[in-house]
């Protein structure tokens, strides 16, 4: 068997050690305990919010209004992928609760339309291969192989649903088959639910109010959402350093409240059993390390500079000037043999 590309699994007791020279473990066990209290306080704000903006999008017409309510719904359909996440590496629960757990799952990947069982396979291999352009199915198959500035803002529109699609459907031809099968329930259950309620409104009201509230909102700023906060995660990196292969984002409240701290992503990767409500504390704890380690913060605006205006490519350091490619045209190509 060939061995693996360089992966997060290889490297990890590595960086580990270094981040531990510098972070006491007692405090990464205090930072650790899990209050599912706090959980839970969040998952009922983040449904007040999905339901008080959709009420918001059904009553009002004036695009003033309800268009800045659809953007801020498309951050909380992202926000469930984070609930999801915390579902998948259980650390919702002091104690271990499968049936319970399992439920959240399917409950947290609705209001997206993702199948749980797909999205926990995809997020473990990342953890585990995390560096490799094969192993990671991110890397592999989701981040942009076109390094040109149309193709990186087709992410940005309805296109990432298919483009997501995509990958994900990529990645499943190396799942075991009963695997398969139930990520295709899944999505089919979640899909009709949808549908459901996309006819349900257009029933009740009209087509106009159905794309206020269900799809332009998951189709026009999910998008967007998804898309700002993987810029966040692996795309400004140091390959050569894996304590750096990840981006630092310190953020701020709005985007701490509108993100669920998801911006802290290479803090969760340090330790992915440290829960999302105190993500902001591991990093204040870690800001000595990184500014030992030359690992500056990066914002939003900065990294969509770099992405869409810079043109820098993915998974690369963009503080090095990468060469120009040459470019041959015609007789140019051709050269004469030297005698």
């Amino acid at each position: 068997m060939a061995k693996k590309a360089n992966s997060w699994f290889q490297v990890q007791d590595d960086v580990l050690t270094r981040i531990r020279a510098e972070l006491p473990s007692e405090r990464v066990r205090e930072l650790q305990r899990l209050r599912p209290w706090r959980h839970f306080l969040t998952v009922g704000r983040l449904y007040l919010q999905l339901f008080l903006l959709a009420y918001i999008c059904w009553q009002f017409t004036n695009p003033w209004i309800w268009l800045p309510a659809a953007f801020i719904q498309g951050f909380t359909v992202l926000g469930f992928i984070i609930l999801l996440h915390e579902q998948l590496h259980n650390v919702i629960f002091k104690k271990r609760h499968p049936r319970i757990n399992t439920m959240l799952g399917y409950l947290y990947a609705l209001p997206s339309a993702i199948s749980s069982s797909q999205f926990t396979r995809w997020h473990l291999d990342h953890h585990a291969n995390l560096g490799s352009e094969i192993d990671d199915p991110k890397r592999a198959h989701l981040s942009p192989k076109k390094n040109k500035r149309w193709y990186k803002l087709l992410y940005f529109t309805i296109a990432l649903l298919p483009i997501y699609g995509r990958a994900a459907k990529a990645e499943n031809l190396t799942y075991p088959a009963e695997l398969t099968r139930k990520i295709k329930r899944q999505r089919a259950v979640n899909f009709a639910i949808h549908l459901a309620i996309a006819g349900g409104i257009w029933y009740l009201a009209d087509a106009y109010t159905m794309l206020r509230v269900h799809l332009i909102p998951m189709t026009v700023f999910f998008p967007i959402a998804f898309i700002l906060n993987r810029l966040g995660q692996h795309y400004w990196i140091d390959p050569d350093d894996p304590v750096k292969w990840g981006t630092r984002v310190d953020g701020s409240a709005p985007i701490h409240f509108l993100f669920l701290w998801s911006n802290f992503h290479i803090e969760h990767h340090y330790f992915p059993q440290v829960p999302m409500y105190n993500l902001k504390a591991l990093n204040r704890e870690l800001r000595p390390f990184f500014e030992k380690v030359g690992m500056p913060n990066r914002t939003y605006p900065e990294l969509l500079w770099g992405w869409l205006v810079r043109n820098k490519r993915a998974h690369t350091n963009w503080d090095v000037t990468e060469p120009a490619e040459p470019t041959v045209h015609g007789a140019e190509a051709y050269s004469e043999p030297r005698l």
